[in-house]
């Protein structure tokens, strides 16, 4: 058929080419005609004018059918020029597209052919270049024209699709005409001369799945959501036809391969393959030990086809727990408290299982979306060790309870229905120093050794029972027992005190020398209460007495005037301390009290030698070890001033900005009281004279960081007084805005409006002809002491 059609066309087209030929020659003999005709007419007049030829040869184009397929050359026009008088002088010459190779002419009458088969798909024209020339000179006769061979198309390309194969996808229950995908065909042929090009698209297979248009090649379901079920098949092979002629009859075809996928939808609830599961467990099993599995099935795919399971009702809910595995979608049972088989023998458990994404219910219907199953657990008996009936047990005791006094008892029973006898043992390991034993028969604990609250006050111990049938059948219970305190130890003092006293002190004047306390290793319900008081017994009493404070404290006073080292100088003094408790303890700490030599105000200026190396207490290894310390010590200071010798002499201030820890020595000598410039001695005898806004002069001075200072009041010369003048510049100098965050110098420059010093003046001093107390004399320094020892009238060293 194909065959037949090329033979008509070429039949067709040859008529064509050679009508045209004979009308050109029609058209160039007429030319030549009308040539003539105006020469004549000019050459009548005599005259040989100016005149414009016609072209000989002009062509424009030729058409050649592709794919020829004839054995001879393909012949596709003639040539003719006017000056071709049939001679042979002339010769046809062709140049351009394939000129030679696939286009030749013949160069002594013009006539064209194609050589080769052409496609037009690969070139649709060629432009050739023809020209005639002399034979014998070579001469150019007629110019050279240009022409274009163009080449017919015919319908020999089938149309390709832009794959072979396609994949795609749609989700499932899709409402007829949901789009699926488009399919594109192309073809080779030529769009603009007929309808080789023009394609139409039909599905040869995948009826009645899915349908395509016929124009644009869209592929679209073509059932409702009921049939499009993936559960029921999830691919498709789609055979997809593209066919050229506009679909005609002898329209070439191409086909290409569409693979639909339905994806899945949740549209299906989780199920039970079984209504009712059984399993067994023994009673040994601990708390979240895995019982058994349960699963559901779910038609689903992915995250469509999770789901989750839980108890809901049964008289196992509170004894079993229901968990699911992520990986196998399965719910495992897991045992949730201690089983017993002597209590309950069985559990019956109801569970429910349902999705973890929302369903899709529209095809549902009347389904429900959840689904229930029914766990039978059967409880399966085991030997069990004895069982205490308390996980632990707390008892109390005296400490000064005696060997063999029961301290509690514990008890504990064969679980098991054959109630087997239980015998009872100490683990000796909680109680090496086996202070309590128990009864191996009826499990009472008790003392086997005097016990000592202050060394321990807790004991912990585990308690053996043991099955007498089945020894391997063991359990332990935990035994805490408390020693309750007795008052069976007495105060003491808390640490070793040792105080002195000055050998002289003013009449009638009673020091607390040192202050005392106590401690007691007993531990009474209600507290500590420690009563103080002096031995009633020894010649001490005469010279300190305690005076208890009330709150387990006490202080030692004198009660003499003076003392005397050279007749005594120490003294132990004993304190009887009594605790609170019953019964009453009591013990007797020494104090002891040295003589010594002090200053005005009380401080201890010389001890005799007895005083310095008992005071001092130590050994004769450690006094070795602090003279080595000081011998340390004098190295490094003596180190350290060699150092300083070498180092070179730094500048006076290193920073004008950092007037810290600098010393500046001046090295000149103030004016004394002349002098107002280097201090003003006008501060000390008038206090008012003080400037209100004096500045620091160890901070550099600034206009911002100094603000105006409040007016320091001063008391009036009628009730000033040294102590509040100082505590008023104290808070003047705290709150100072530009007070450095460092330690600096602040002077308080006022002398006082008063002395306590008495007149020396004879004319005030009271004059008495009778005994003088000469102790006063001891104030004055070193110098007077002797003097009032001369002149003393009573002897102070005398006991009274």
């Amino acid at each position: 058929m194909r065959t037949c059609l090329l033979v008509m066309l070429w039949a067709s087209l040859s008529l064509y080419v050679d009508n045209m030929s004979i009308t050109r020659r029609i058209v160039v003999e007429m030319g030549e005609m009308e040539g003539e005709k105006e020469e004549d007419r000019d050459g009548g007049k005599g005259e040989k004018l100016l005149k414009r030829f016609k072209r000989g040869w002009m062509w424009n184009q030729f058409f050649l059918q592709e794919e020829y397929t004839g054995s001879d050359k393909q012949y596709i026009g003639k040539l003719q020029s006017d000056m071709d008088r049939g001679d042979g002088t002339l010769k046809y010459i062709l140049s351009g597209d394939g000129a030679g190779d696939i286009f030749t002419i013949d160069e002594n009458n013009g006539d064209l052919h194609a050589n080769k088969r052409l496609d037009r798909e690969d070139k649709a024209f060629y432009t050739l270049r023809a020209t005639v020339v002399n034979k014998n000179t070579g001469i150019k006769l007629e110019p050279e024209t240009e022409f274009i061979v163009k080449l017919h198309d015919i319908n020999d390309n089938e149309p390709i699709f832009t794959k072979e194969l396609y994949t795609v996808s749609v989700p499932e229950r899709s409402n007829m005409g949901t789009s699926v995908t488009q399919v594109t065909a192309t073809d080779a042929d030529d769009s603009m001369y007929g309808n080789s090009a023009k394609l139409r698209y039909s599905i040869s297979q995948g009826h009645p799945y899915f349908s395509v248009e016929p124009d644009t090649g869209i592929i679209r379901t073509a059932l409702g959501p009921g049939e499009m079920d993936r559960e029921k098949r999830e691919h498709y092979q789609v055979v997809i036809e593209a066919k050229d002629m506009a679909g005609q009859r002898g329209g070439l075809t191409g086909t290409t391969t569409v693979n639909i996928t339905l994806t899945d939808v949740n549209d299906n609830p989780p199920r039970f393959s079984q209504s009712i599961y059984q399993f067994s467990v023994p009673e040994s099993m601990k708390a979240g030990t895995p019982v058994g599995r349960i699963k559901a099935v779910d038609k689903d795919l992915g995250k469509n086809a999770e789901m989750f399971y839980n108890v809901v009702g049964g008289d196992g809910l509170d004894m079993f727990d229901v968990i699911t595995d992520k990986d196998s979608q399965e719910g495992i049972i897991t045992v949730g408290k201690p089983l017993d088989y002597e209590k309950t023998r069985s559990y019956t458990l109801e569970i429910q299982v349902q999705n973890t994404q929302t369903l899709d219910t529209r095809f549902l219907g009347y389904l429900p979306t959840k689904d229930m199953a029914t766990v039978r657990i059967g409880i399966e008996d085991v030997d069990e060790p004895p069982l205490f009936e308390r996980a632990s047990y707390m008892m109390e005791v005296k400490e000064d309870a005696a060997v063999g006094t029961a301290v509690g008892s514990v008890r504990a029973m064969d679980p098991d229905g054959y109630n087997s006898p239980v015998r009872y043992s100490i683990d000796r390991r909680t109680d090496l120093d086996r202070l309590f034993n128990v009864h191996s028969g009826n499990g009472s604990v008790f003392i086997t050794r005097p016990l000592d609250r202050e060394e321990a006050a807790w004991h912990n111990i585990s308690v053996i029972a043991t099955e007498f049938n089945k020894p391997l059948q063991t359990s332990r219970g935990p035994v805490y027992i408390r020693l309750l305190d007795v008052n069976d130890n007495a105060p003491t003092f808390a640490s070793f005190y040792e105080t002195f006293v000055c050998e002289k002190t003013k009449a009638g004047q009673v020091r607390n020398i040192q202050t005392v306390s106590a401690v007691d290793a007993d531990d009474p319900a209600g507290g500590h209460k420690f009563f103080f008081s002096l031995a009633t017994e020894g010649a001490y009493r005469g010279n300190f007495t305690v005076r208890d404070n009330g709150d387990n404290t006490a202080g030692v006073l004198t009660r003499r005037s003076s003392y005397s080292r050279l007749h005594k100088s120490v003294y132990l003094v004993p304190v009887v301390i009594t605790d609170g408790d019953f019964p009453m303890q009591s013990s007797t700490g020494t104090l002891t009290v040295r003589v010594c030599t002090c200053d005005r105000e009380g401080n201890m200026e010389l001890c005799n030698a007895e005083a310095q190396t008992s005071s001092a207490g130590l050994s004769t290894g450690a006094l070795v070890a602090i003279l080595l310390c000081v011998i340390i010590l004098l190295m490094i200071i003596v180190l350290f001033a060699a150092l300083k010798k070498q180092k070179k002499k730094e500048p006076l201030i290193i920073s004008k900005e950092d007037v810290r820890d600098n010393v500046v020595s001046y090295n000149d000598e103030g004016g004394g009281e002349e002098d107002t410039q280097a201090f003003d001695i006008g501060a000390l005898r008038n206090p008012e004279a003080i400037e209100e806004s004096k500045q620091r002069r160890d901070i550099i001075p600034s206009d911002t960081l100094y603000p105006p200072l409040r007016q320091t009041v001063i008391p009036s010369r009628d009730n000033a007084d040294v102590r509040d003048f100082i505590n008023q510049r104290v808070q003047d100098n705290d709150n100072n805005p530009t007070a450095p965050p460092y330690d600096s110098l602040a002077t308080y420059a006022y002398e006082g409006t008063g002395s306590v010093a008495e007149s020396l003046s004879s004319l005030g001093s009271a004059s008495s002809e009778g005994d003088q107390d000469y102790n006063y004399l001891s104030d004055w320094g070193p110098r007077f002491r002797k003097l009032a020892d001369m002149y003393g009238a009573e002897d102070s060293d005398c006991d009274s």
